[in-house]
Formats: C-alpha cells, structure tokens, sequence
C-alpha cells in the first residue's frame, strides 16, 4: 500500500529531533554513566562523571545544549519504496531545512560549526547545514531516519587502517585506543566497522554507534558470531588500559563497545573506529503518512539525583591577581576554582594572533600574566550571558604554545583533554601551566561565568576571543609548571592497579 509522507513532516520531526537530542541524553546513557560513577575508585575520573552527570540533568531541566560542540548533522534515512512524496524539495534538501531550523531555533539557539571551503576559506555557513545524509531505499511504506549530531572533538578522534587478513583487529583497536587520547572525552561508546571498502568500514562504524548501550546483555548470555565476540573482549581490554574518564585515570573508559562487519575483498581487511564523546546524541523516528513523528521526552526521574561537592582541600584562586610564583604550588590532579577575568580563544582565533605577531603586530589583547580558555561558546538566550561554554580538545592549540608563551607573556591555559608532548616542553620552559575543564558538562561551566563580551575578532563568530568573568568554575591542574602531566601519570598508574587486582 502507498503511503504519501509531506515535505513539512520530515522537516518538522528532523528539527524537533535535533532540538530533543541537544539536551536529552538518551537515557540507556545516562544509567551507563550512573553505574561506572558508582563503581569508581579514582577520584578524579568519578568528580569528572559526578560534572557530566549534574550538567546532564540541568540540560534537560533547562532545554540547552549538554555540549558547547552542538555537532555535525549525521542522518541514516532508510525510504520505503512504496513511498510517494508531497513534496517540492529534494530528500536531502528536507533533511537540510530541518538541520537549519533546528539550530537557528530562537528558544534554543545551537552554535553553527559548519564550515564550507574545508581547505580554503572555511566560511560559516551559519545553520550547520549542510548535514552527512546517508540513504537507503528498501520494500515498505514508511521513511525511518536515525539523526545524531557528532562533535568534532570525537570525530577528530576516528581511525582507520587497511589491515592484512591476518593481522587482529583486537590489538590494532588497542594500539589505536591510547593514541586516540582523551580529546573524545571519555567515557563512551566504540563504534568499530569492519570490511567492505575504506569508506564502507567508516559508514559501519558511525552507524553502530547508534545501537542501544547494551553490553552487559551480552555478558550475561554470551556472544553468537565474531562481532559479538570482539565487543565482549574489546570491552575488558580498552577498559583495562585505565584511561578513564576524560582521561585522569580510572576504571572505566568505555561504556559499550560496538561492532558491525560487512564483507570484504580477500586481499583486504578493511578497520575504522570511531568514539562517541560524553555528548552522545542520538535520536530515531518512523513516518507513516500520519504527520511528524515528535520526540517523547524521558523523565526526570531517570537522571540519578548526583551532587558534587568541593573538597576541604581545593584551591580557590583569583585570576586578576594570581602570580608566576603562586602557580608553582599547583600540583597535577589538583582540583582548582577559578574566579575573576579571564580570556578565550581557539584554532582561528590563535592562527590569526600567530600570524599577527608574525608581522611583528600589536595584538588586539593583552595576554601579559592572563589565562586563556579554548572555547566557542554558545549564543546566550533570555537571561543568559553565555549560551553552553564547555572546553575544546586542547591538542588543536599545541602547535600554536610555544609562541604564545615566549611572546606575549600568557601564564595559563583551560581547555579539554591531554597537551601534546610539544606543548608541554614549552608549558614547562616558560613556567606556565595548563588547566582542564570537564569535556560534556558544558550548561554546568556556563553558570560560573558571570559576564561575557567580546573583545577581539568579532569577525569570528563563535571563535572570536571574549572576556569572562567567572566565579568558581571548576579545573584540574593537567600539566604543572614542570612539565608534569595527569594525561601520562594517571592512566598508567591505574593500568597498573587494575591489571594487579585481576592477578590478585
């Protein structure tokens, strides 16, 4: 039987989807979070958990983004082939016209992150559109399409490898999984596709990311085929590596681990990981020519009633007149509270400083003795002065360090996830020091900042250099003024502890 689906359902139940996942986590996600909170033991990873936690319910409760990064569109619509369509529009331009009304949408304005002209202008489009539309046409009357919205920091985590038929997926996934850092802010899922061709490899493992968080399922009954298998031993040992949450360290990494396989060329053995961050946004719904299909939104009561408390010990420190000497004191792990004034500023924004100074140019900024904080927050809306404004992936920066620091007299530097070892030989020879904020707890960063303006690169949109003024926003000390950090010393000891507690 034929089924007619509107032009304005798909459209409608795509932005009402993309509104739903930018503040609900699903919450198969939120029970995993929970347990791995519970069953903790270092520290710093369950304070990290107990952040992304709080900042998941506020979310929910307030209805603005869990995460700053409000993704890349990703769409998997699947189309009936007793479809017809009343409508004017492309399928993919459907899809496009509910990306763009969704993250324009005036009561919940997301930060557009998609650029046109990749490797040459890397122009804003301004309603990040357009999104990654992958199709297929199959027998039935209904459209069913899966949306998800992808940060870059996990994207940027994704790897892939043609490996021989012989070589074992198990040890490449890993060798990968330390390289891949915290910049994917564990915990969270593995999608890991397998055969095919290189492109295919990448479609499986984006895909599975989409399945339900359902790994101690399979524990209890056991795997029926090889992917099945590799899910149960990947999980045991990613796990055992003791990256933990946002990489300080601890019992857990991942929370599922998922596989798809295809068949692929004798001669060829196809491998493509990609990670899903603490921001896993996700949502699926079926047209049946009845209207748009809306979003149920979870209860409350999913989300478990976490508090995080401030120990006895923590340090509370005023940017505006903290000193060189004061920041030697600080030792990695280190929970610190900022308050006071301090700047932002990421990838486009340093590009344009180095390349000022370069020129021998005045910067528009005094950095002398300043800290600076890698975000691209999120437009406010109402009362807010500051829209979601969580850390970006550090790394991305690392090239930019050793300038900054020897020319313009910077101290400090916030963002998400480890520095690179040329990055942290700069931290150490200047006596600065690098600070790290909770990846995925970006509504809960927000409400310490107090006061915003821009005083750099308005041009830059999301990544123009503000001022904020915060008051106790939480930080770990990641890499002290020798050079020392948490990213190498805290995985590796808990490594350790829980490969001697298995042999116990």
């Amino acid at each position: 039987m034929t089924t007619v689906i509107r032009q304005d359902d798909l459209i409608e139940s795509v932005a009402d989807a993309l509104q739903f996942i930018s503040y609900y986590h699903p919450t198969d996600f939120i029970k995993a979070v929970h347990e791995a909170y519970e069953r903790e033991e270092s520290q710093g990873a369950k304070d990290a958990m107990a952040q992304i936690l709080i900042n998941s319910r506020m979310s929910a409760q307030g209805h603005r983004p869990i995460c700053q990064d409000t993704g890349i569109v990703t769409v998997f619509v699947t189309v009936g082939m007793d479809v017809r369509w009343d409508a004017t529009m492309s399928l993919d331009d459907m899809i496009n016209e509910g990306v763009r009304r969704a993250y324009t949408n005036a009561d919940n304005v997301l930060r557009a992150s998609v650029l046109a002209d990749p490797d040459g202008a890397r122009r804003n489009t301004k309603d990040n559109t357009p999104a990654v539309i992958h199709h297929k046409l199959v027998p039935g009357n209904t459209v069913d399409v899966h949306v998800a919205a992808k940060g870059g920091g996990s994207e940027a985590k994704s790897k892939f490898a043609m490996l021989n038929p012989s070589d074992s997926v198990v040890d490449w996934v890993l060798e990968m999984v330390p390289k891949m850092g915290a910049g994917w802010c564990p915990p969270g899922m593995l999608g890991i596709g397998i055969g095919g061709t290189a492109e295919k490899a990448m479609e499986l493992a984006k895909e599975s990311l989409l399945d339900p968080i359902d790994i101690h399922e399979l524990q209890a009954r056991g795997a029926s085929n090889r992917a099945e298998e590799l899910r149960l031993e990947l999980f045991e040992k990613v796990n055992q590596l003791g990256i933990g949450a946002q990489g300080l360290g601890g019992l857990t990494t991942v929370l599922d681990v998922k596989v798809k396989d295809y068949p692929t060329h004798a001669a060829n053995k196809p491998v493509a990981i990609i990670p899903n961050c603490a921001a896993t946004r996700h949502a699926h719904f079926v047209l049946d020519g009845t209207g748009p299909s809306l979003q149920t939104p979870p209860s409350l009561d999913d989300w478990p009633d976490i508090t995080w408390e401030v120990g006895e010990n923590v340090r509370r420190v005023n940017l505006d007149t903290v000193t060189r000497e004061d920041i030697k004191a600080w030792q990695p792990g280190e929970t610190v509270l900022l308050s006071g004034k301090m700047l932002t500023g990421r990838d486009a924004a340093h590009k344009k400083m180095v390349d000022m100074l370069a020129k021998g140019e005045k910067l528009p900024v005094d950095l002398t003795d300043r800290f600076i904080y890698y975000v691209g927050p999120v437009d406010p809306v109402r009362e807010e002065v500051v829209g979601p404004a969580g850390p970006t992936t550090a790394t991305r920066m690392d090239k930019f360090t050793r300038t900054m620091l020897a020319e313009t007299g910077l101290m400090g530097m916030i963002g998400k996830a480890e520095r690179g070892q040329v990055a942290i030989d700069a931290i150490r020879d200047f006596g600065a020091v690098y600070l790290m904020a909770v990846g995925g707890a970006a509504y809960l960063v927000s409400k310490a900042i107090k006061a915003a303006k821009v005083v750099a690169f308005e041009e830059l949109g999301m990544e123009a250099i503000y001022e904020f003024e915060v008051e106790d926003m939480p930080v770990t000390v990641a890499v002290d003024t020798k050079g020392v950090s948490v990213h190498q010393t805290g995985p590796q000891i808990w490594h350790d502890k829980i490969i001697a507690a298995q042999r116990a």
